[in-house]
């Protein structure tokens, strides 16, 4: 691996894990660079689900103010994510790869299109949480499912996871959207680093390497993303993510 590899590949790092605290859409930051140096679409995507998964517990514990009181509701929700990772992740080593490579395109494709109407969804999802403020509602069986096929979505690929987890909870929960967004950093970071384990144990398919520079870069961005990510511009940040995703989208195909 070469110098430049080395540092692009820990700068995708970086920006993936302060993306994923903010939004939650770095995998398609670190995985196009990943599959721009020549890695195999399985081994880049395991590789970065390892890498990532330190930067999601950081952005989580860096939004530790917000989860304040919700711990017990935390710790329920993120069973669905534990139960959906291991099926997500199991089901990654267990197709075979021209499967992960036909599909993940397409999720990609999902994955920018939540992304370009970020803007319009969070302000319908800041309307709903108010709402629910106002009507105490709690979380019931749809919401675990959410979580649960979001969970096995993450445990398999989990481009913009974090995107569908905002909209899932601020469905079914009745906080703000600042609380909302501390939860999806448990519940996601709790599906990468699930999966991640499986895939120590499981995965034939790593490049260590790779996964240590990702890991060192994601604690960093989790760190800057908690603690200054929200000063990020939104249009440039989604202007640059639907970039690197429309690479990834061509490398593959």
């Amino acid at each position: 691996m070469s110098a430049f590899e080395v540092l692009a590949i820990l700068a995708s790092g970086v920006a993936a894990g302060t993306i994923n605290a903010v939004v939650g859409s770095g995998t398609l930051i670190s995985f196009p660079v990943l599959l721009a140096f020549g890695f195999a679409p399985v081994t880049a995507n395991v590789s970065n689900t390892l890498g990532l998964a330190p930067g999601s517990l950081t952005s989580a514990y860096g939004y530790r103010r917000e989860l304040q009181g919700r711990g017990r509701q935390a710790a329920r929700l993120a069973c669905a994510s534990f139960v959906g990772a291991i099926a997500g992740a199991i089901l990654l080593l267990e197709l075979p790869p021209a499967a992960f490579k036909a599909i993940v395109p397409a999720f990609i494709v999902v994955a920018l299109i939540l992304i370009i109407a970020q803007p319009r969804l969070s302000a319908l999802l800041a309307a709903r949480a108010e709402r629910r403020q106002r009507e105490r509602q709690h979380e019931g069986p749809a919401l675990f499912a959410g979580v649960l096929v979001t969970g096995v979505y993450g445990g398999y690929f989990g481009a913009a996871q974090g995107i569908l987890l905002l909209a899932i909870l601020a469905l079914g929960l009745d906080e703000s959207l600042q609380r909302v967004n501390a939860m999806k950093n448990v519940l996601a970071g709790t599906a990468n680093l699930v999966a991640g384990v499986v895939f120590v144990f499981a995965a034939p398919h790593v490049d260590w390497t790779a996964v240590g520079l990702l890991a060192a870069g994601s604690i960093a961005g989790g760190t800057l993303g908690a603690r200054y990510g929200r000063r990020l511009p939104p249009a440039g940040l989604r202007a640059l993510i639907v970039a690197v995703g429309i690479v990834a989208i061509v490398r593959l195909l």
